[in-house]
């Protein structure tokens, strides 16, 4: 069996990582009205940013840390995701940014973000740093008054208890609640994963990697990315190597998701690895930087690796954070425009809330929810729940950011422009209207709703009750629903059953019990 080109089944059914290059929300987001600014001249402008499918807190780790550059705001990102695990990650991810510099140092601290982060195995003092924040989290989840206290950022109020109850069992399971290797045995569900997505090209998976790599990402605008650090990755699933190979072999369990599978008629509960094994956690932060010297090329080739400006760009990120509420001699008088004392650094007031899993669709019932948001963003796997139900929380003059697929190895250039074409219509039918843009970006697409939004959106709920069809061949079928094209079905050897898989976002993960070779069971 070979997997054609355009399955899109490298993508997986979860997201760890995104698929585009971190964000400032802020220079994305409308400019705060004027007439606002004097009513509110005594208080603080409030920015409200609705984030679908972001997955990995990349755009708001980058806003956070351009946040000096702007006039203050009181931030607030709400962040709604289609599994519990993404969630887990994100706080791990934002109480490891947010550590206190003296606990940790800068190196240390983006060496550890990159490797839980990317990396499908971890060194073994990074494995007991996850450990320790995992077992942290889990006992914080259940009080909500020591979680205020503690991580005074942080917002769970939004979620149904049985989804705290299942966030909490999360982190346990990361703490170590189920000891032994054979738990989360990674090498061996990476290589399935491999296999399966590669078929009778398994053997030339170095022609394949390198294909993909030169043909497609380098074609696409990537070409930072090295053939060797894609080539370990696509083997081994360790992107970032910022020591000796043989220090990575504990398994990331940050990694780790259940499915309900179909297994000899049954549906069984398996914990596996479901994510990307296509495109690789290189785009999010490496192949752009606001130090062009690091994009700079020598006879036609980049002198910096996707890994090293990753790094860079990371630390610089880690760098502008810790820098909150200390003395700095970088930003001038601060107070001129922040209303902080002379020569320190700016701490921006944001607050992170987490909403209910599949709620994109009931929020705009919550009053406190319509009309709200001055940003909305929609992750590339997540375009399906892009409708007019949606569009209703965002305010009229709001912007609209939706990720496209162009990183994605697995779809052809008439499928890019398919998707490209399809999400102007969604966008539409939601009532927003594109942004007149100079030149177009290939890997956002921008568009800001006007004020008679209302009006689209009761004229297209006469219309039709039910958001219109997804792209052929682009977009994830909804459970229960067999796929609209042929390129997104299941192998026929794959006895996994479309009907009985739960894989709520992007596209489909064509990974089948039985490729495993063995069931994982959640406890």
């Amino acid at each position: 069996m070979t997997t054609p080109a355009g399955s899109g089944t490298g993508f997986g059914s979860v997201s760890w990582w995104g698929l585009s290059p971190a964000l400032d929300l802020q220079a994305e987001s409308p400019p705060v009205d004027p007439d606002l600014r004097e009513d509110t001249e005594h208080t603080t402008p409030e920015l409200d940013v609705l984030l679908v499918g972001s997955v990995d807190g990349r755009h708001l780790l980058r806003t956070l840390a351009r946040a000096a550059l702007w006039p203050r705001r009181r931030l607030h990102f709400y962040v709604l995701e289609n599994n519990l695990e993404a969630v887990a990650r994100h706080m791990l991810i934002f109480s490891l940014a947010l550590e206190e510099p003296e606990k940790m140092g800068l190196q240390e601290r983006s060496e550890t973000f990159l490797e839980v982060w990317g990396n499908a195995l971890l060194r073994p003092q990074v494995a007991a740093f996850v450990s320790a924040q995992a077992d942290r989290l889990a006992r914080l989840v259940p009080e909500p008054h020591r979680l205020a206290e503690q991580l005074p950022w942080l917002s769970l109020s939004a979620l149904k208890f049985r989804e705290r109850d299942a966030l909490e069992a999360v982190f346990r399971f990361w703490a170590g609640g189920e000891k032994g290797p054979e738990v989360f045995p990674m090498s061996r569900l990476w290589d399935s994963r491999l296999r399966h997505y590669l078929g009778s090209r398994y053997d030339a998976r170095r022609g394949v990697s390198d294909w993909d790599l030169h043909m497609k990402l380098h074609d696409r605008g990537a070409r930072v990315i090295h053939t060797r650090e894609f080539r370990r990755w696509r083997d081994t699933g360790v992107a970032f190597e910022l020591r000796d190979s043989s220090a990575y072999h504990v398994p990331n369990r940050t990694l780790a998701s259940g499915r309900l599978l179909s297994y000899h008629g049954e549906r069984v509960a398996t914990r596996g690895y479901w994510g990307d094994i296509a495109t690789g956690p290189f785009v999010a932060f490496g192949i752009e930087a606001d130090d062009e010297s690091l994009l700079r090329t020598s006879n036609g080739q980049p002198v910096k690796t996707a890994s090293e400006i990753t790094q860079h760009n990371v630390t610089e990120l880690f760098r502008e954070v810790a820098a909150w509420g200390r003395p700095t001699a970088n930003h001038g008088t601060p107070e001129q425009v922040h209303g902080e004392g002379p020569g320190t650094a700016p701490s921006p007031e944001f607050t992170v809330h987490f909403l209910p899993l599949g709620s994109a669709q009931t929020l705009h019932h919550k009053s406190c929810y319509e009309g709200r948001f001055q940003l909305l963003y929609v992750a590339c796997g997540m375009v399906h729940l892009l409708s007019p139900d949606l569009g209703a929380c965002v305010a009229p003059g709001g912007h609209l950011i939706v990720e496209l697929a162009r990183y994605l190895v697995d779809l052809r250039q008439e499928q890019l422009q398919g998707f490209s074409a399809r999400v102007g219509e969604l966008a539409q039918a939601a009532g927003f209207t594109p942004q007149n843009q100079d030149r177009p970006s290939e890997t956002f697409a921008r568009f800001y709703k006007s004020g008679d939004s209302a009006c689209l959106r009761s004229h297209a709920a006469v219309q039709s009750t039910t958001p219109n069809p997804p792209p052929e061949g682009l977009t994830q079928p909804s459970e229960g629903k067999t796929p609209p094209s042929e390129r997104l079905k299941l192998p026929s050897e794959s006895r996994a059953s479309l009907s009985e898989v739960q894989a709520p976002s992007g596209f489909l993960c064509a990974v089948a019990c039985e490729s495993l070779g063995h069931t994982w069971i959640l406890k």
